[in-house]
């Protein structure tokens, strides 16, 4: 019933980073939310290199803010976050397509929230001449993110969950 879409990530202004497939749970005129399965295929071309993700996850794609949140879920339960600070995202024909802008906040599995990839945020504004007002609205994402996470705001309040197929909901004992 539902319908497999292709997910891609850029690295500005518009070169291949990764992409995957994911089946389409739910669109609001704020995100598109995504079942994405254990064991699908990420394929990374700035590694050179094809993944297979272990863990299956609901992905959010903000269409009017700054960043996407990966969940990591096993046996119906929220394990990890990965969120990249990005462009607001944009439904294709065939999926959605984002632009990342390096920045990432991460809580793995017992760990605590952390901002990763500063350096490569610096680094990649100069090589590739991200505009001021650009690293200004990046950074800005990047605290509203933080915000939402440490407040326990949506999609950081565990009601992802209800969306899971039955399948991957954690069984009543």
């Amino acid at each position: 019933m539902n319908k497999e879409i292709h997910l891609q990530a850029l690295k500005h202004p518009n070169r291949p980073h990764y992409e995957w497939h994911g089946e389409w749970l739910e669109q609001t005129e704020d995100y598109v939310m995504v079942l994405c399965k254990s064991g699908r295929q990420l394929k990374h071309h700035t590694k050179g290199v094809t993944f297979t993700i272990a863990t299956a996850s609901i992905e959010l794609f903000f269409l009017k803010e700054w960043y996407t949140v990966a969940i990591g879920i096993e046996d119906g339960a929220i394990v990890s976050y990965y969120c990249n600070v990005a462009m607001p995202s944009v439904v294709t024909d065939t999926g959605v397509t984002f632009v990342d802008l390096d920045l990432d906040l991460v809580k793995r599995p017992g760990g605590d929230w952390e901002v990763v990839d500063e350096d490569e945020f610096v680094i990649n504004s100069q090589t590739f001449g991200y505009s001021e007002e650009l690293q200004a609205e990046a950074r800005a994402a990047l605290e509203r993110l933080l915000h939402r996470a440490r407040s326990g705001s949506f999609p950081f309040d565990d009601s992802v969950l209800s969306r899971l197929p039955v399948s991957y909901r954690q069984p009543v004992l």
